[in-house]
């Protein structure tokens, strides 16, 4: 692999033509913003979003991506010019990739078939507990429904695809940057047969439609994301999110033929670490759940040892690791590179470092209340165990709710707004317990050598190439935590 500099990386994206799915989302915009901006001589940047018909979808691109704070810096270049260079060099598409042809007009595939170099698909649905129809669809057949075009594209270099680090599951000790085989379950003595849990699906449709009672969509809505769980469990992934990416890295790997492809798994992605705009972010994470509620005192415990490493690494890093892979691999037939975007072998975070740098935070600048009093800060407490946190949260909430529940009943709904209160916090609490819990003991350490080979090839020399450095090695944590990451959740996040 011949070294990467950053005057590479700008060159290879000149007069280049890119369709990227997912664009609406954090990392799709941090993506189609450095684009734009380090190399301004891009061909084009066609960008799939849904949308009723060409103008609703450019209104989404323009609201959604090119509108946000994002792009100030990129605004500020191109002074008066900025709509009209964004004009010429984005396209926005109204399609959807559940769908055959992306959604698309034939005439419309056919043109961008000749037309497109790089293929890069982020959109997924990212719900943990989302349907499992839903996640089938887009993190599944979104991807079978993109190999299929990419085929049909006759100057395509590169198809890239972002998955997660956690379609490793809950599995313990250093976890390699390996493809998903045919099949591959986490869960010994099962086969995961893609098209099995396809007829699954549409089965259980069937079923439900043929019970339907009064309310129809909301019991197949509750049904469809008991059974994507179910599905989970039963291959040993925690939920359906992870469970449907691994399916969507499988599917891949079977239907790409000679096409180069690269799957970039990051781990939690946290805001921008430095370009463009420090702090930016979109969208809660596993650990900004925890700092919103800590923000707001809505959390006074939680699960988790503070010892234990929260495998962390910021936006811009991420993307910028897909586009020096891209630039490595571009046009290497039959090529298949998996990336681990994580820090927990090279430069470990730690809940303590996130906590402290939390605390730090909040009793240096504490939050005001809405009649103009100051919020303490209080301490918080951690379990170790889900055991003892459960019995803690029985005894200390719940069974004192149900006391009241009874008592606000005799006395006519006199207690009803403290009782609809405590219960508020407490099905929160239980709610982030549910979804984050085995992320707070994920005993796993993400082997990142692959990624490193990549790193070893990178020149760090200017300004410029630190524009695309993806070294979790180069963060103080303790500090990108406080002066960074937690004032950006709460500028952006908890408004």
């Amino acid at each position: 692999m011949e070294s990467i500099d950053a005057a590479r990386i700008i060159g290879y994206f000149k007069g280049k033509s890119i369709l990227i799915t997912g664009s609406t989302g954090f990392l799709g915009k941090i993506l189609v913003e450095k684009i734009l901006r380090v190399q301004p001589d891009v061909n084009k940047i066609y960008l799939i979003v849904r949308g009723t018909d060409t103008l609703s979808a450019k209104q989404r691109v323009d609201q959604e991506v090119i509108g946000t704070e994002l792009f100030n810096l990129l605004r500020e270049r191109n002074g008066k010019r900025f709509q009209e260079f964004v004009g010429e060099k984005v396209d926005a598409l109204a399609g959807d990739i559940i769908s055959e042809n992306l959604g698309l007009e034939d005439p419309m595939v056919e043109e961008l078939a000749k037309d497109i170099d790089i293929i890069v698909n982020i959109a997924a649905t990212t719900n943990f507990y989302e349907r499992y129809d839903v996640s089938l669809d887009v993190n599944v057949m979104g991807v079978k429904h993109l190999c299929q075009f990419a085929k049909q594209c006759a100057k395509l270099k590169m198809f890239m695809q972002v998955s997660t680090a956690y379609v490793s599951g809950d599995r313990a000790g250093l976890i390699r940057e390996t493809p998903i085989k045919p099949g591959q379950s986490l869960r010994e003595g099962t086969y995961l047969d893609i098209d099995a849990e396809l007829r699954l699906v549409r089965e259980a449709k069937k079923v439900l439609l043929f019970n339907a009672g009064d309310d129809a969509k909301k019991t197949e809505r509750k049904a469809m994301k008991e059974l994507g769980i179910q599905r989970a469990r039963h291959f040993g992934w925690s939920n359906t999110y992870v469970f449907t990416k691994a399916m969507g890295e499988m599917l891949l790997g079977q239907l790409r033929g000679d096409m180069p492809v690269v799957i970039m798994r990051p781990s939690i992605i946290t805001s921008v670490e430095a370009d463009p705009l420090p702090g930016w972010m979109q969208g809660t994470r596993t650990i900004d759940t925890l700092i919103i509620g800590y923000a707001k005192q809505n959390l006074s415990c939680f699960l988790g040892d503070l010892d234990m490493v929260v495998d962390v690494i910021p936006g811009d890093m991420v993307v910028n690791a897909m586009m020096a892979a891209m630039v490595a691999h571009s046009e290497e037939k039959g090529a298949q590179a998996v990336y681990h975007a994580t820090s927990s072998l090279g430069n470990p975070a730690t809940y303590a470092m996130l906590y402290e740098a939390g605390r730090r935070h909040f009793y240096q600048n504490p939050r005001v209340g809405k009649n103009g009093e100051v919020i303490p800060t209080k301490e918080m407490y951690f379990f170790t165990t889900i055991a003892r946190f459960r019995l803690f949260m029985f005894l200390t909430y719940k069974l004192p709710m149900e006391i009241l529940h009874l008592v606000n009943l005799l006395l006519c709904g006199r207690f009803s707004d403290l009782y609809n209160d405590m219960n508020r916090k407490y099905k929160y609490v239980m709610h982030l317990v549910d979804v984050y819990g085995p992320f707070a003991f994920f005993q796993g350490c993400y082997d990142d050598m692959n990624l490193e080979r990549l790193r070893s090839k990178m020149t760090m020399k200017t300004p410029e190439d630190q524009m695309f450095n993806f070294d979790p090695r180069t963060i103080n944590w303790e500090e990108y935590f406080y002066r960074i990451h937690i004032p950006g959740v709460l500028k952006y996040l908890c408004k």
